[in-house]
Parts: structure tokens; C-alpha cells; sequence
């Protein structure tokens, strides 16, 4: 955003933040400014072109996002998922861009597509050069009306679409928020599943498609939003080049008009699948986004759902009658749901954690919250939004919501109204909306007197956002260069007294935004044996508590400094990741600080990070998804239970966490952790003096007299095995193949092995393996490869992934055979490396430009004793690779004879339903 703020005299405004937006005079024909709140401007276009400008110099990176004010909401009978369905067919082609996955990875970007129930919308966000944004708004503008949307690739993809639909199913816990949604409304389509029906998306005639396509994809059901290193008048003038000569559609869209009747009395349904966990699920019907009540709504939801604090994790978690609580407001265009749930353990009581839920969720109205609950709430959720508006590439996709909730200015007057909120307006909202006989759980119970929840009708949005201003924008950054030249000359490196090494990349970023890394490594094969489980729930436990703060209060001031604060580790490592702002970063690392070095691990706390481990490995025992890649890591590094390399089965890991005593995990600390082998990072706006005078006090002397030596794998041929797995009653398989290589980031053939797999299975939707599995034979919706090499050992690893359903496994794994063998046999055409080179390069740009990805790649490489300059020299090796040498390449390392491959899904019953036809 640009910022309209305050500063003495107007030249220093001019130069460092332009004047929001473009004067009328200097706009093109048809082109007409509306308004302009916190550096976001808005242009209408005569063809009803909605554009949003949101210029952020200190990216590196500009995002394109359209949305569609089109979701699952207008579809109509026998038209379930048509939204959804053409989020896949766009990337099919258009007259003037026929490869669109080809020309993603060619430009680098980061795309996606995405389906709501009020919207769907397409982005790339890419490095920023001239030659990129007039690509990225011709392939938008072009694929808005001229999208092929053909039969015969219609005829593959409805089967990857319906690959997605069952890899949702396999989930229990979808299904019942689905089942949950369809019970909740009788009449409105929000109680239609977003991805679709099965036998809409199956049958549904291409001509219908089509006409659904046509009627929708038109620049006046549109809003475009460019975001990033971009010049706002430049943007207008392109916007007005690529889409202003697309004619304004003649039919008339009529607002969807279907109301949702107040209910009658308290809704059941009930989901039996396969798994072993419990859920249960209450919702409440409310207004929707555009009513002053969405701010006290999503107060409430957090009083009642935050964890730690949260009304519902201090009756279920804390007193283990639940292992995970959650809330979600579902805030929509038209009235939405207010929902409360909770995650059970098998062995934990349905009926206690139903009847604790529901009666937590009631008491709201007559115990009101206090203002201390309220305050907490709100300070979350503001800090959240802050941190969204502070990066450019967020906000661009964050506004798509809120335009198809009626408006973008709704996200600011939001933000306003829950700056307003009070103990008294959340008490109130609780009355009117949470009604037992307007809730929607899991048993049916009729009322002879029903006191029905009136809705109010939907918003006025225009009327509420008229005139709208806003505060004051961000303040904006600096242009900075993520070149590894550009990155290495900036950077200030230095080692402290304690052994720990410090990488500090100051630069002025948008709304002082800055993030930073922590990361300790510790102990020996030989020391950590028998202690792989009880170092990762250690590190999750660090959080709970220190010698000053309880848990409660360590979150509080955590919100309180505006900051992303997470804290993780394994047995070898614990890490902190933060996110911040300027005049906060000193007391945030104060506060990392106390956690890794002053932690009570208080026993309550202990064990209910305990039992959320548990319960988290009891949901994966039966699910594919899981089981498959942890079977593949069994047998590509058999190592013995108890050595730290091992990968331990899910039924070790829960016998080995029931044995764990809080003791010993305050043992584990006080014998490892220390900051002799560690490292800090820092990128964003700080100054560094400040932060290294901090750093020196901070972790100066924080040492440990425990051995330590990073971990080594040692390269060793393994069994090669083909394996089938049964995980029955799921709908969706996975199939995982691959081999350790013998080779480190050194080795010569290491560019050429990075490239080859790219092209392989690293691109968008354009890697061989994708163009031969998903879009020519529609077989898988997520396919692709991973190639890694240690930086300290030559020891690495090659694997492939691929879902689909357990029909086509065997399908998949013969086509990911045959391109295997092409790839080693015929190697890699010079233009097809040509076009993927200029993508791969790109893509490590895109990379580089974001803060949080380079705080981690500066940690990586000070551990590593490296800087950019290795990465640069990888880039350039990459930049002057031949076909030959890449081919070369790949068959010194990778062996086809070596794959081990193992499958999971539900095949019997996939064979049975074949065998019946």
C-alpha cells in the first residue's frame, strides 16, 4: 500500500510514498478512479472491470490476482462443482496461450487457483521485470473469454477433479463439516459442497460448461488486483491495453435470491467412517460479513476457540476430556455459520466433551466475557490482519475474500468495527444467535416452543462502505534486489562468544515488517539414542511456560508485541521462527530467549502436548497419505529403533510417548540445549546495531558442555521393495517411489541431477511427469519429484509422489516407469531446457524475495559455513548445463533398478467394484 500519512513537508512525502492513485486527466478513455483507502486504489473500467492497485516497492515480486465473483452459491440444479470445475479447465488454454502450465514455470511463478462458495480466483506471483506483468495480464485477459474449455480435456480432468473429491473424503473430519453445512441449511446452496457433487462432475455436459463459463468469466463479474513492485499509473495503462478491449457482456446477472429460513429446532447428523479418532460439531446460523455483528462474531468465536485461553480448550483440553478444540467463524457473502468443535481420542467420552461443548457454548449469554477475554480476542485478530497488510503478496490474495463477501473495503471497516467491540456487544450476539433451536449437532431433540433465530436480510455493502476512508496506510519499504550478489553485500555476519553464528539482513520493508530464525543443534548418534521421540516433544513443550510467564501470559504478550512467535524441534534441533514489526523485535527475541533457556515444562502442560500427539497419531494410522511416505523412510533408511536416523512406525511412536514422564523431557533441556552450535538470523526492517548488542546478551553465554557432532546418514545401498498397503473404506490411494542417491551438494553432477528433476517433476503442472499423469491421462490430481543432496555427506534422495484413486495406482506407477526411462534414455530436448531454465531461475528469485523463506536459507547456510555466493555458483552451473550433461547426469545417480515403491489405498475394494461391472 502507499501511505497517505503525516510528515513535515511535502517534498518528503512526493519522494519517499507517491500520491495514492492517478488524477482523473491522466487516466485513459473509459476509465474512471473510485476511491482509494490505505494505499489500495480502485479503478472502474466502462466494461465493468473492477482494478485494485496496490504498489509495494519494497517486493521483490508483483502478484496478479482476478477474482470471479462466481462460486459454488450460483450453481444450479445438476450443476455441482461447475465453479470448481473450471478452476481446473483454465489452465487448459486459451487462443493466445495453449501450454499455460509450460508458461508458468517458464516465468518462475508461484500460481494457484481457488474455489469458495462466493468466488473463484487465479494468481502468479512472480519476479518483477516489465516483461513478466504484460505476460501475466495477457494470460489473464485471454483466459478470461477466450479459455478453450474442450471436451477431450474436459474428459481427463473431470477424473482429477474427482481424485480431489475423494482425497477430501479420506478425511473424517471434512466429510463431517460437510455433512454438517448440508444439515445447517435446508434452502441456501452454502450447504452444497464447494468441490461438488460426484455425479454433477461426472455427467455434466461439456455445452453446460461452457455456457457456465461464458456466462460468468466476463470482466463485469471481475476484480483485478496487481500487487507488489509495480507503477500504479503504468498498471491502469496496461490493465487498459490487455482488458479494456474486451466488451462488456449483454446479459444481465441476477443476484442469487434464495433465503435461508429461520430453523425451526435443533438439527442432527451423524457420520460412521473408518478412523480412530472422534469429532463432534455444533454450528449456529449468523449474518453475514457486511452486519456490524461479523466484528463481535469473530470475537466471540475467539473467546470461545483460542487455545490456551479459549472457554472451550480450558473446559475440554485442560480438563482431557478433548484433545483439540477449535471455532471458525464462516463468514460469508450472505448469512453464514458460527461453529465449535472439539477432536476426541477414542478412549475420551462423546457424551461429557457433547454436553461440555454445548453448555460452554450457551453460558456465553448469561456469563458474559470479561474484558480481559474480550481484549485478548481482539488483539489476536488485529494482529493478524496487520501482519496481512504488511505484505503485499498476502494482501492481494487476502482481499479476494472480502470482495466476494460484497466489497475489499469491508476488510478495513472490519477491522475498525473490531477495534469497537465490547464485553456487552459480544454478550448480545450470543443471546440472539446462540439459540439451541438454531444449531446444528449431532442428535435431533424437538421443541414444542420454538424461540427461532431471525437473521437480518443481507447488508447494504455499498451503503456501508460509502465515503469509507480508513486509516492511515502503511508506511511503504525499499526496492531491494534478492539477488545473492545483492543479498551477500548487505548481509553483516559475525560469530558470538558461545560459538553461535549470526547472519543480519537489515532492509526497510513495508509496514517494518521482519522476520527472524533460531536454530539450536545438539547431541550425538551415540547420545541420542532412545531419545528421538523425547526431543520433539520437548521442543513443543518449551512454549508452556518459563520461570516468569505461564503459557496464558506468554501468548498474551506475544499479541501484545504484534508477533508470530513458533516454536518446534526434533531430537537433533529446536527452532524458532518469528514474525514482527520494527519497534517490537528486541523484546520478541527477549522472549524467544526465556522459552529455549529458562522453560519450566510444567506437568499439565506436558501432558496435554502428550496427548495431542497422540491423538494426531491415532487420526494418521489410517490414512494413506501418511502411511505410505513413513513406510518409504523405513525403507530407504532401515535404521534400528532407538538410533536418532530412524524413522519410528506410528505404533512405536504412541508406545514409545505413553512411557514419557515430564522429567525427562526437563532433562533432555538441561543436558542439550545450548547455543555453542546455533544460528540467528535476521531480514527485514531492524537496526542492527541494536539487534546484535540484544543478540550477544541474549545468547552470548547460553552454552552447553554436551558433545555434539552433526548428524551422518552414510550412504548404504538398501533393499529395493515394492509394497501394497491396505487402508480400507479410503477413497483415495497414494503412491510414493524413489531410491537414495549417493551424491551432496558438491558433487559435480549435483546441477545437472537439480535441473533434471525439475524438468522431471519439479514444474507447474508442466514437469513430465505431470504432462504424462495428470494431463494427458487424467490419472492423479497432485503428481510430482524431489531430489536432495546433504550438504555435509554425499548421501541424498530421489522420490516421486502421486494420489489418485486406488483403481489407477497401478496405472500410475507404469507411467511414471515409462517417463523415467524416456527421461534416462532420451534426455531432455534443447528447448524444453531452454524454456525451464528461465522458470527455474525465476522460481530461486521468487524465492529470495521473500523475507521468512530468507531468514531460513540465511540459518541453512550459516550452519553450512556458506553464503549466497554457493547458491549463485549453482545458478550459473545450471545456466550453462548442455542436454547431454544433464542426461549425464541423472544416469550416474539415479538407478530405475534401485526404485522402491510403495502403494496405500483401499484396493480390494477398488478390485471388487471393478470385478462387478
Amino acid at each position: 500500500m502507499k501511505n497517505s500519512a503525516f510528515a513535515l513537508i511535502a517534498f518528503s512525502v512526493f519522494c519517499l510514498y507517491p500520491p495514492s492513485g492517478v488524477a482523473q486527466s491522466a487516466l485513459p478513455a473509459g476509465v474512471t478512479k473510485v476511491t482509494s483507502v490505505e494505499g489500495i486504489t480502485q479503478y472502474q473500467f466502462d466494461n465493468g472491470l473492477k482494478l485494485l492497485v496496490f504498489p509495494d516497492p519494497s517486493k521483490a515480486t508483483i502478484t496478479v490476482n482476478v477474482t470471479y465473483l462466481v462460486g459454488s452459491r450460483h450453481e444450479g440444479s445438476g450443476e455441482g462443482g461447475m465453479a470448481h470445475l473450471l478452476e481446473h479447465m483454465v489452465f487448459k488454454g486459451s487462443t493466445k496461450h495453449t501450454n499455460i502450465p509450460q508458461e508458468l514455470t517458464e516465468h518462475g511463478a508461484r500460481p494457484n487457483g481457488t474455489t469458495s462458495w462466493d468466488r473463484t480466483n487465479y494468481f502468479e506471483t512472480f519476479q518483477a521485470s516489465d516483461v513478466n506483468l504484460r505476460w501475466a495480464l495477457d494470460l489473464e485477459s485471454d483466459r478470461m473469454v477466450n479459455s478453450f474449455i474442450k471436451k477431450e480435456d474436459f474428459d481427463k480432468e473431470f477424473s482429477v477433479v474427482r481424485n480431489e473429491f475423494e482425497a477430501g473424503e479420506n478425511n473424517p473430519f471434512a466429510v463431517l463439516f460437510q455433512h454438517t453445512m448440508a444439515a445447517s441449511y435446508t434452502a441456501h446452496n452454502y450447504g452444497r459442497p464447494v468441490i461438488g457433487n460426484r455425479s454433477d462432475v461426472e455427467r455434466v455436459p461439456i455445452t453446460n460448461l461452457q455456457a457456465f463459463y461464458h456466462k460468468f468469466y466476463q470482466p463485469d463479474n471481475a476484480v483485478l488486483t496487481v500487487a507488489g513492485k509495480v507503477d500504479e499509473a503504468q498498471i491502469v495503462s496496461l490493465v487498459n491495453e490487455y482488458f479494456g478491449k474486451i466488451p462488456r457482456p449483454t446479459r444481465v446477472l441476477e443476484p442469487t435470491h434464495t433465503i435461508e429460513p429461520p430453523q425451526d429446532g435443533e438439527r442432527t447428523t451423524t457420520v460412521r467412517r473408518v478412523g480412530d479418532v472422534q469429532g463432534i460439531m455444533a454450528a449456529y446460523h449468523v449474518p453475514d460479513s457486511g452486519s456490524a455483528d461479523s466484528a463481535s462474531l469473530e470475537v466471540l468465536a475467539g473467546i470461545l476457540g483460542e487455545p490456551s485461553s479459549g472457554r472451550l480448550y480450558k473446559a475440554l483440553v485442560d480438563n482431557k476430556k478433548a484433545s483439540e478444540v477449535f471455532t471458525e467463524h464462516l463468514d460469508l457473502d450472505e448469512p453464514g455459520l458460527l461453529m465449535a468443535g472439539a477432536i476426541l481420542r477414542t478412549t475420551d467420552s462423546m457424551d461429557d466433551a457433547r454436553t461440555t461443548l454445548l453448555n460452554v457454548v450457551a453460558a456465553v449469554a448469561n456469563e458474559p466475557p470479561s474484558k480481559e477475554e474480550v481484549e485478548r480476542a481482539k488483539t489476536r485478530l488485529l494482529k493478524n490482519i496487520d501482519l496481512s497488510l504488511s505484505d503485499s503478496d498476502r494482501v492481494g490474495l487476502f482481499l479476494s475474500e472480502w470482495i466476494s463477501r460484497g466489497d475489499w473495503r469491508l476488510l478495513f471497516l472490519d477491522r475498525d468495527r473490531i477495534k469497537a467491540v465490547t464485553p456487552d456487544d459480544v454478550k448480545r450476539v450470543a443471546v440472539a444467535y446462540l439459540k439451541p433451536s438454531n444449531r446444528t449437532i449431532g442428535e435431533f431433540i424437538p421443541d414444542a416452543k420454538p424461540d427461532r433465530a431471525i437473521i437480518p436480510a443481507k447488508t447494504d455493502v455499498a451503503a456501508e462502505v460509502k465515503d469509507y476512508k480508513g486509516e492511515a496506510a502503511m508506511a511503504q519499504g525499499e526496492a531491494f534486489d534478492p539477488s545473492p550478489a545483492s543479498i551477500d553485500a548487505r548481509t553483516q555476519r559475525f560469530t558470538l562468544p558461545s560459538g553461535m553464528k549470526v547472519a543480519l539482513l537489515p532492509k526497510k520493508t513495508r509496514g517494518a515488517s521482519v522476520h527472524a530464525v533460531i536454530a539450536l543443534h545438539f547431541g550425538t548418534v551415540e547420545t541420542l539414542k532412545n531419545k528421538d521421540i523425547l526431543g520433539s516433544i520437548t521442543a513443543s513443550s518449551l512454549i508452556r511456560g518459563t520461570s516468569t510467564m505461564n503459557r496464558q501470559q506468554i501468548q498474551d504478550e506475544i499479541d501484545r508485541l504484534k508477533a508470530q512467535l513458533n516454536v518446534g524441534g526434533s531430537a537433533t534441533t529446536a527452532s524458532v521462527s518469528i514474525e514482527t514489526v520494527h519497534a517490537n523485535l528486541i523484546p520478541v527475541l527477549k522472549l524467544a530467549s526465556e522459552i529455549l533457556e529458562k522453560p519450566t515444562i510444567p506437568e499439565s502442560e506436558f501432558e496435554e502436548v502428550r496427548k495431542e500427539e497422540l491423538t494426531g497419531l491415532e487420526f494418521s494410522k489410517s490414512e494413506p497419505q501418511a502411511i505410505a511416505p513413513l513406510q518409504f523412510n523405513r525403507i530407504i533408511r532401515p535404521y534400528p529403533r532407538g538410533d536418532v536416523r530412524s524413522s519410528v512406525s506410528m505404533e512405536e511412536e504412541i508406545e514409545d510417548l505413553g512411557k514419557l514422564k515430564v522429567e525427562q523431557a526437563r532433562a533432555f533441556h538441561k543436558q542439550f540445549y545450548g547455543a555453542n552450535h546455533a544460528e540467528v538470523s535476521i531480514v527485514g526492517d531492524f537496526d542492527p546495531a541494536e539487534a546484535k548488542k540484544a543478540i550477544t546478551e541474549l545468547f552470548g553465554s547460553f552454552t552447553n558442555s554436551a558433545p555434539y557432532e552433526r548428524i551422518k546418514y552414510g550412504f548404504e545401498k538398501t533393499e529395493v521393495v515394492n509394497k501394497t498397503i491396505e487402508t480400507p473404506d479410503k477413497q483415495n490411494a497414494i503412491f510414493v517411489a524413489g531410491e537414495r542417491i549417493n551424491v551432496s551438494d558438491t558433487d559435480p553432477n549435483y546441477p545437472g541431477l537439480v535441473f533434471g528433476n525439475y524438468m522431471l517433476g519439479g514444474g507447474f503442472l508442466n514437469s513430465r511427469l505431470a504432462t504424462r499423469i495428470r494431463v494427458k491421462d487424467g490419472l492423479s490430481y497432485g503428481v510430482g519429484s524431489r531430489l536432495t543432496a546433504s550438504s555435509h555427506e554425499p548421501d541424498g534422495e530421489f522420490m516421486v509422489y502421486a494420489i489418485a484413486a486406488p483403481q489407477n495406482i497401478a496405472k500410475v506407477e507404469s507411467a511414471f516407469k515409462e517417463e523415467l526411462a524416456r527421461a534416462l534414455k532420451d534426455g531432455f530436448t534443447p528447448s524444453e531446457m531452454d524454456n525451464d531454465r528461465v522458470g527455474w531461475l525465476q522460481s530461486r528469485q521468487v524465492s529470495r524475495g521473500d523475507d521468512r523463506s530468507l531468514a531460513q536459507m540465511l540459518a541453512t547456510q550459516e550452519e553450512d559455513g556458506r553464503t549466497f555466493a554457493f547458491n549463485e555458483d549453482q545458478e550459473n552451473k545450471v545456466r550453462q548445463l548442455t542436454p547431454d550433461q544433464v542426461v549425464a547426469a541423472m544416469r550416474g545417480v539415479i538407478d530405475p533398478d534401485r526404485i522402491s515403491i510403495v502403494k496405500a489405498g483401499d484396493f480390494k475394494k477398488a478390485a471388487a467394484a471393478t470385478a462387478s461391472k
